[in-house]
């Protein structure tokens, strides 16, 4: 099996969070801090929550971000001008863009992804890790940020999920990420925009 990486930066939420890189072995996260590593079985149900809960402590010292109670909604024509035609293709029309060409799936840095349809934090880089599909993928989500729904583009049904304040497409849900989620939130690329944060 080919061996994932889930990334993680800045310090501070619980002592878990403070290690440098978390690991994943045989689909089961662990949170490697030297020459020790830990299961993530052995993080206590109140410890893991945090990742999607504290996200501002990966986000630039004094940044501000849209609201997400702060609905955007434009027409479609200031949609097209607003984003390139990658985005729009993925955000207004719930396109898919080629696995293994969005520079954010290599993105080792700490901070956050925000969409880049109106900005709003989606996901921390302690969420991302590499799941070898080509595309952005994550564990786990921010809390409130996002909303899902059926799909049924390719006959089965899929859960879509998009952006709560704009309702930008962002990706599909899957239920074979690492453990303890058991998600893997499949994203594309020109539908985020990275948000390092030592950018401020």
């Amino acid at each position: 099996m080919k061996r994932r990486t889930l990334l993680i930066g800045a310090s501070g939420t619980a002592a878990v969070l403070a290690t440098s890189y978390w690991v994943i072995s045989n689909n089961t996260l662990q949170i490697a801090s030297g020459s020790d590593s830990m299961q993530a079985d052995d993080i206590s149900e109140d410890e893991y929550p945090k990742l999607a809960k504290d996200w501002t402590e990966f986000a630039p010292v004094g940044q501000s971000f849209p609201d997400p109670s702060d609905k955007l909604t434009l027409s479609k024509e200031d949609w097209r001008y607003r984003l390139d035609a990658a985005a729009f293709d993925v955000l207004r029309n719930e396109g898919t863009e080629r696995p293994f060409t969005s520079a954010l799936d290599n993105v080792k840095d700490t901070g956050v992804f925000v969409c880049a349809g109106c900005d709003l934090p989606l996901f921390t880089s302690a969420m991302k890790f590499d799941s070898g599909t080509g595309w952005p993928s994550f564990v786990t989500k921010i809390d409130g940020h996002l909303e899902t729904s059926r799909d049924f583009k390719l006959i089965l049904p899929r859960t879509e999920y998009h952006c709560i304040r704009c309702g930008g497409h962002q990706g599909h849900l899957f239920n074979d990420g690492p453990k303890p989620t058991g998600q893997r939130w499949c994203n594309n690329g020109v539908a985020l925009k990275f948000v390092p944060k030592n950018s401020a």
